[in-house]
């Protein structure tokens, strides 16, 4: 069995998190990747209601029958905390309190009973969650699906944990065996995993997302704002999102073009022109396979690679 600190902390027996993907992680989702040994995260956009909330952290209860999270994007909670609210009326185990200064929050997670994770990008970052004491960061590297920053997953993870006394987790790129072994050989204490679980029929989404997932290789992504442009997102400029190049980002990553042009010429429902945010890990997602089922797959692998090497 992997044991460390972030399976004895949260009594699981796989050292692995299900990453909150803002559209696409909800209750079914997180409910699997939890009964597979991991821990499932919830991703709380926004957008999203505490009627929403409430209904899929029933869902994930009921599949995963153990603890459940959630992550939160911290930058928007500074003009309404309420969903940060919501997230806390369902008794989470974990919360992800990401991009931007999660100090304002931290106290009343972890006053809920819930530990408080950090996505981080840069140094800088880990310094900003480590004086807003969080209990754990989570170093996410540019070949990362969805917002990220532009440090890759291996440089960022050494320098994290030669930087820190928090526990470290690792995320982008992550797919495999293979990847999880190796954060944990370099003194990573578990990964959130996103990509490997976007081909999963557990997914909120269209159909046409994991089709394209799958038929995807690892060089057909692009880290671009003009989706959140077109759909008038206001992510903070620092990070971009990373999804698969389309006929869209062929004809607009880069253009300069304003958001009202950006929203006109977008269109969610075809596959040509919506968003499917997803990392560098895309050419290791070769078929639509159920998320517990690449959780087991995932764990037994990097246990055999991590005793054949120790």
């Amino acid at each position: 069995m992997l044991e460390t600190w972030l399976t004895r902390t949260l009594g699981i027996t796989v050292p692995l998190l299900g990453a909150p993907m803002g559209g696409r992680a909800g209750g079914r989702l997180a409910g699997e990747v939890t009964r597979a040994g991991g821990l499932g995260l919830i991703g709380a956009a926004r957008y999203n209601t505490s009627e929403w909330l409430a209904a899929e952290s029933a869902v994930a209860r009921e599949l995963g029958g153990g603890p459940l999270g959630f992550g939160l994007m911290t930058w928007s909670l500074a003009d309404d905390d309420s969903l940060l609210d919501a997230v806390l009326a369902e008794r989470p185990r974990v919360v992800s309190l990401s991009f931007g200064d999660p100090a304002p929050y931290v106290p009343r997670v972890r006053a809920a009973g819930a530990v408080v994770i950090s996505q981080i990008n840069t140094i800088d970052d880990l310094r900003v969650v480590e004086a807003a004491g969080v209990d754990a960061v989570v170093a996410q590297g540019h070949e990362a699906g969805g917002h990220t920053g532009h440090i890759g997953t291996l440089p960022l993870l050494q320098e994290v944990l030669e930087s820190t006394s928090l526990p470290v987790l690792a995320a982008g790129g992550i797919a495999s065996g293979r990847g999880l072994a190796a954060v944990l050989a370099a003194g990573a204490e578990g990964a959130l995993v996103g990509t490997a679980l976007l081909a999963s029929p557990e997914t909120v989404g269209p159909e046409y997302a994991r089709d394209l997932l799958v038929a995807a290789r690892s060089s057909d992504t692009v880290y671009t704002d003009v989706f959140d442009r077109a759909r008038h997102q206001p992510w903070p400029a620092r990070w971009g999102g990373r999804a698969l190049a389309n006929d869209y980002t062929a004809e607009w990553h880069a253009r300069g073009a304003d958001e009202e042009t950006l929203a006109a010429a977008y269109d969610a429902a075809d596959p040509r022109r919506g968003v499917v945010y997803a990392g560098e890990a895309a050419g290791l997602v070769r078929e639509q396979r159920p998320a517990g089922e690449i959780v087991r797959d995932i764990a037994d692998r990097a246990e055999e690679l991590l005793r054949r090497s120790w």
